[in-house]
């Protein structure tokens, strides 16, 4: 072990740790980890590969623990599935062809454009009651996660939040939607990870060190419940995810 991982690895543990919770309470986690890679000095195309290996492995154990608590949605995951796993190649081949500098201004205006969807939430309006899901309505879910899976293998950091949002309207429970969330999630990463490990843009001892800490989060994110110091938390990630983001953009 170099001397520079002997510091970076618990550094990256622990943002882990903070992300992979996130990632199953709600999303988000990659606007921390994926940053931060940067800064340790990954240009963004192995850092935006690297970050996948820690989301696979959260997503193993976040998949394991709602099966085991019986919350697995499995035919209709399946179904927002496939299309995501198309959208995912087809974002990831993006993703590996654009330049560093490019990526990093746009990961960085994709940070703060999540953010403002997190803080005002648009979608609220459009949350519904619980509605059978007609052949419209899975059609509309078969296009929305193909955009989805583009997104997602194009950047990741957010996707959760697109994810809930095109469940939300569709007036499922906010459990079920994250387990669905964790299944589509685990299966276009897969997807993605190949493509950037045929280019050789992963590293993977970082990687492997943020997988402890996202597995870590991801197991706990789905066993906490809201919390009264949830507002605090999101407060101190947005702060973080502001500065993240103008170091990108301003260098």
């Amino acid at each position: 072990m170099t001397s520079a991982l002997l510091w970076q690895a618990p550094l990256l543990m622990a943002v882990g740790a903070v992300a992979g919770c996130l990632n199953v309470i709600a999303g988000g986690g990659s606007l921390l980890t994926l940053p931060m890679l940067i800064f340790l000095g990954l240009p963004g195309a192995t850092a935006n590969g690297t970050n996948r290996i820690a989301i696979f492995c959260q997503n193993i154990f976040a998949i394991n623990t709602f099966r085991r608590r019986g919350v697995f949605p499995l035919r209709l995951a399946l179904w927002c599935t496939f299309p995501a796993l198309v959208g995912s190649y087809i974002g990831a081949r993006l993703a590996v062809d654009i330049s560093d500098e490019l990526f990093r201004q746009v990961l960085g205006v994709i940070m703060i454009g999540v953010l403002l969807l997190t803080t005002f939430d648009p979608m609220k309006r459009w949350r519904t009651i619980a509605h059978e899901l007609t052949p419209l309505r899975y059609t509309v879910l078969f296009v929305t996660f193909f955009g989805v899976g583009i997104y997602g293998g194009f950047v990741q950091a957010g996707v959760g939040f697109l994810i809930i949002s095109g469940l939300l309207v569709h007036g499922l429970d906010l459990v079920e939607i994250n387990a669905i969330k964790v299944i589509v999630i685990f299966a276009f990463t897969s997807i993605a990870l190949v493509v950037f490990v045929v280019h050789g843009q992963v590293d993977y001892s970082l990687g492997l060190s943020l997988a402890v800490g996202n597995s870590f989060g991801g197991w706990l994110g789905t066993h906490l419940s809201v919390s009264k110091g949830h507002a605090w938390i999101q407060r101190v990630v947005s702060v973080t995810v502001l500065v993240f983001a103008a170091k990108l953009l301003l260098g």
